[in-house]
């Protein structure tokens, strides 16, 4: 009983030292996002490039944490209970990794747009969605600190809003570029940006739907409420 008691006590060790690494990762991503998107506004090419340079950080924290998490495994042999655990970590510090890989391609597109004609109001309106983003991604991470599925649902509802923010932004990246072919390069790079903030507000509903399943062992099967966006460019796509 007392070698069972160690080794439990000797997996909730190791697996706060990696949930202490995720929660420093979450931290460096919201900063990733935050300042790609003050860059952006801002024409900021210094800026922009410490966020990429930042990357590099996040990408090998991942890899830690994958490391630390596949060891644990090894080593503690983890209850069905526990392993479910670890695999959720791994698969949250994937999300924050792809997350800052998409706060990276924002900065990348900030040195061409700062010699781009600008967009009058889109660098204020991507920065609200990457508040938005940059907030549910925040509130996934405290969900999964307290283990709050309400929470974690709340996150994964205002999934919607941004979908309904990108979706506005498309529609006027379009009409920019209808009225001024010369507008056309800048909202292409400009849409890309606001494709790049929508998905990672996925990826921010993904890691409160790990912390749902964490809580009460099952994976949301309701579909995610989603705005007509895709339906919209499918449209244009099709000429629909």
């Amino acid at each position: 009983m007392n070698r069972d008691k160690h080794i439990s006590s000797a997996f909730d060790r190791d697996l706060e030292t990696i949930q202490a690494m995720v929660v420093k990762m979450g931290g460096m991503v919201e900063t990733a996002i935050t300042d790609a998107a003050a860059a952006l506004e801002a024409r900021d090419e210094e800026l922009a490039e410490q966020v990429r340079r930042r990357d590099k950080a996040i990408d090998a924290l991942e890899a830690q944490i994958n490391e630390d998490a596949a060891r644990l495994i090894a080593l503690r042999a983890p209850t069905a209970t526990d392993l479910r655990m670890v695999l959720a970590v791994m698969k949250i510090a994937a999300s924050l990794e792809r997350v800052g890989d998409y706060a990276k391609n924002m900065a990348k597109r900030t040195s061409v747009l700062s010699q781009l004609p600008q967009i009058y109001g889109s660098g204020m309106a991507l920065r609200r969605m990457a508040q938005a983003v940059s907030k549910m991604l925040q509130d996934a991470l405290d969900s999964y600190i307290r283990r709050d599925s309400e929470l974690a649902e709340d996150v994964r509802q205002r999934d919607l809003e941004v979908d309904q923010m990108y979706n506005a932004l498309f529609r006027e990246f379009l009409t920019f570029m209808m009225e001024d072919p010369r507008n056309i390069t800048s909202c292409m790079h400009l849409h890309f940006i606001a494709k790049n903030i929508e998905r990672m507000g996925d990826h921010a509903t993904t890691i409160a739907e790990q912390v749902i399943y964490l809580v009460t062992g099952d994976i949301p099967d309701d579909t995610r409420p989603k705005s007509s966006s895709v339906q919209a460019e499918a449209d244009l796509a099709t000429g629909g």
